[in-house]
């Protein structure tokens, strides 16, 4: 009698604990979703590509429409208004323009069309667990930790490390490593969702002196 009571409790335990786990890639798709419920935001950024830095505001409105204002370096942009992506490069006076088409799509990691190409491309895990942990050594900010790997080496990062604000479930950062091992950090702060940006927000008009290349995406 006493085994049996055992072996059940055992299971009973075991199911809870089951209950209570959920998987990265299930865990992963409840942030996609919640990005899919947002109009709109705001967001500042930095970016680190070996020793250089940039830094800028990132605005975003659904489904697709996409503005970098750069502080460093200052007046560059990037700017996609659902139909033609346009770069604005003050240090070589240069405005690059092309147009997008459903198979060139602009997707950004960090909406709900970029975070689904992820899960799609890539095998999502928990880098430590599922429970939250601090950002960085030293940091009070409590994320949960993603280690997406790529299904095909014809994948542009050899994986992704994404780590999500336990509490807001936004995008806190984002390391994305090369083949050739390359590591490019992006690290978002202070998001203002649903501030209602309208279309405007998106048409950029670069200075006329610039000199324009246009299809440079796919020029030979």
């Amino acid at each position: 009698m006493k085994k049996t009571f055992f072996a059940v409790l055992a299971l009973f335990s075991a199911s809870l604990f089951a209950q209570s786990i959920t998987t990265a890639s299930a865990y992963f798709k409840t942030i996609s979703e919640y990005y899919a419920t947002i109009k709109d935001y705001e967001v500042e950024f930095e970016i680190k590509v070996d020793k250089q830095e940039s830094a800028g505001n990132l605005s975003f409105k659904a489904p697709d429409l996409l503005r970098l204002d750069y502080t460093n370096p200052e007046e560059q942009v990037i700017c996609y208004n659902g139909e033609v992506l346009t770069i604005y490069l003050p240090d070589s006076d240069a405005v690059l323009q092309q147009s997008i088409t459903e198979d060139t799509g602009v997707e950004a990691l960090t909406t709900p069309q970029g975070l689904s190409l992820l899960s799609r491309y890539y095998t999502v895990a928990y880098e430590t667990g599922q429970n939250a942990e601090p950002l960085e050594d030293g940091s009070d900010e409590m994320v949960v930790k993603f280690i997406l790997t790529r299904k095909s080496a014809s994948e542009a990062f050899r994986y992704i490390s994404i780590a999500v604000n336990e509490q807001t479930k936004l995008i806190r950062r984002i390391e994305a490593v090369t083949p050739k091992g390359e590591a490019l950090v992006f690290n978002f702060f202070d998001y203002k969702l649903n501030q209602d940006i309208t279309d405007q927000r998106f048409i950029y008009d670069a200075p006329s002196s610039a000199n324009n290349y246009n299809n440079f995406l796919f020029s030979e």
